[in-house]
């Protein structure tokens, strides 16, 4: 198949588009600048080039972690989710030859905050800045779906690879012995490793009768404790350093308050009703892959 990626260069965007490229697919990335296939969100426009496309990932989006929310960051991260994504369906739907599949990045972050409540993808979306940008963000969709295009809101987790994101951020502290739980460390985490990322991406392509919001988590969701206890182990290194909540507020504002304290205890009922086989579903085997891939599959 001809897939086009966006984001394709980011974390997640490179470890799907290897492994859809090692499993025969042609993937073609597309980018800001160049030749075609790129696209201007700016100022609102697509060269797809002259490649007929049977499927289109969307990844590309704003960093949410890259500094506080201040309200100029908060628009920059809702634009390049809304904005890119509409404008990408808007000219999609208008293709002669359209792809049959759109898979467009969400998060679990639609449910807001659940404490230790757990839902799945029959849960309406919750409050908070990221639930309202992820409903946005999937609405923005509706163009493709009006075409004709079998869309896909892929609901990632926390996305665990050694190379990079959440993890490769935890890394020193941890590695220093200088880790430990944030706030209570009561609230739920959803996780996913990379590898079953991309290994979900392909199931979704190959099983057409798959439409609509899917959790990219696995089905064992961890407490911040459990993962500090879990990432602690497999680094033979002591946690023994907790972190207020009073300073997370004070450092991060609302994106701690959401990203760091809030608790996503997600299922991903949907997989696991077509019988999706998790390739990493147990946190400390999932964590000695990440840190080890070449040893541990």
């Amino acid at each position: 198949m001809n897939i086009l990626v966006t984001g394709a260069s980011g974390v997640i965007g490179s470890v799907i588009s290897s492994h859809l490229r090692s499993n025969g697919h042609q993937v073609f990335a597309l980018t800001r600048t160049g030749n075609a296939p790129c696209w201007n969100i700016e100022q609102q426009t697509v060269d797809f080039g002259s490649t007929q496309y049977d499927v289109v990932i969307h990844l590309a989006g704003e960093n949410i972690a890259a500094g506080r929310w201040t309200a100029a960051r908060k628009e920059r991260i809702r634009a390049s989710r809304v904005n890119g994504t509409r404008l990408l369906c808007n000219k999609l739907a208008q293709l002669a030859d359209k792809p049959a599949l759109l898979i467009c990045a969400s998060a679990v972050g639609i449910y807001g905050d659940c404490g230790t409540r757990e839902v799945d993808e029959q849960a309406a979306p919750g409050r908070g800045f990221l639930a309202e940008v992820c409903a946005q963000w999937e609405q923005a969709c509706q163009p493709a779906v009006t075409a004709g295009i079998r869309v896909v809101h892929l609901r990632l987790g926390m996305v665990l690879d050694g190379n990079g994101g959440a993890l490769q951020k935890m890394l020193p502290p941890f590695k220093l012995g200088l880790g430990g739980k944030i706030g209570s460390g009561g609230q739920y985490m959803s996780w996913i490793t990379s590898a079953d990322v991309a290994a979900i991406t392909e199931f979704i392509i190959e099983h057409p009768e798959i439409s609509g919001a899917v959790n990219c988590c696995t089905p064992t969701a961890a407490t911040n404790a459990e993962f500090t206890n879990a990432l602690g182990t497999a680094l033979q290194r002591p946690t023994p350093l907790p972190v207020p909540a009073a300073a997370i507020n004070l450092i991060f504002g609302e994106m701690g308050r959401e990203l760091l304290l809030s608790s996503a205890r997600v299922r991903p009922t949907r997989l696991l009703d077509w019988n999706y086989p998790f390739r990493h579903p147990n946190l400390p085997a999932a964590l000695a892959y990440c840190l080890n891939p070449g040893t541990v599959q």
